[in-house]
């Protein structure tokens, strides 16, 4: 498959440009090159992480600290997409956040209403992001709050996603299956993948997502964003699906083409 006829491209960050083990964030090699070759074609280009433990601004001062220059606003996480979810679908909605400092500060600046722990069980819509500690009985409030018909919105449902030394378990993904279980409600993911995502990207890049490529290592999340907005597919194989046996997944699951690593896009852009 080619990729010099395609409008723009979207790349996941873990697994795919760059390998994170704690606070140390490695570029994958060929990253660099990848995006500056691109950047030399004149095609726009977005980084979609699912991480939401930080504003987008924060994960592109870190991949800028590690050596991958990424803009502010080629950065997209859950978080801008959950506010475009929140926009059109609960304008004015009370939201009990379960997020980090940082993450209720973007979220509050950006003209979300807040509710306190205390004031969860009256929230209009519960949106689970990264959490570092939780206390049961906040969870019990989200899921009361549910029960009488809030919405329950997380920013990925995936149990896992890829570390420099292994799987990096989710921890939003804990507390929504939780709150998901105690009140009966499945979760509406507004993370990768979600069409909410898929109209952000579009928001984003100014091109129709039919028109871009979309590359990363996750078949469930990085794959499936890329076939619900009808672009080309590329997995990724240094990442989470790296051992994973395509033949064992329905053909409308697979991507349309695979790599070992990103540096092999050279030869196709």
């Amino acid at each position: 498959m080619r990729l010099d006829d395609v409008g723009g491209f979207v790349f996941d960050a873990d697994g795919t440009l760059v390998h994170r083990a704690g606070e140390q964030v490695h570029v994958i090699p060929g990253a660099r090159e990848v995006l500056e070759r691109i950047r030399e074609s004149g095609r726009p280009f977005a980084i979609f992480t699912n991480g939401s433990h930080l504003p987008p601004e924060g994960f592109a001062r870190g991949l800028r600290d590690a050596g991958l220059w990424v803009d502010d606003e080629q950065m997209i996480t859950p978080l801008r997409s959950a506010l475009y979810y929140l926009r059109r679908r609960h304008p004015g909605a009370s939201v009990r956040l379960f997020g980090t400092p940082a993450v209720e500060e973007y979220m509050t600046a950006a003209g979300v209403r807040l509710l306190e722990p205390a004031q969860a069980e009256s929230a209009d819509v519960v949106f689970v992001a990264h959490v570092d500690e939780i206390d049961l009985p906040d969870l019990e409030r989200a899921a009361r709050a549910v029960i009488k018909g809030a919405r329950l919105l997380t920013g990925s449902y995936v149990a896992a996603y890829a570390g420099a030394n292994g799987p990096i378990l989710s921890r939003g993904a804990m507390v929504t299956a939780a709150i998901a279980k105690a009140s009966g409600a499945r979760p509406t993911i507004v993370g990768k993948p979600s069409m909410a995502a898929v109209a952000v990207i579009a928001e984003r890049l100014g091109i129709p997502t039919t028109q871009l490529a979309v590359i990363g290592d996750d078949l469930a999340m990085d794959i499936a964003l890329g076939h619900l907005g009808g672009s080309r597919t590329v997995l990724v194989r240094s990442g989470i699906s790296g051992a994973l046996d395509l033949d064992r997944v329905p053909e409308r699951r697979r991507p349309h083409a695979v790599i070992d690593g990103v540096v092999e896009l050279l030869d196709l852009l």
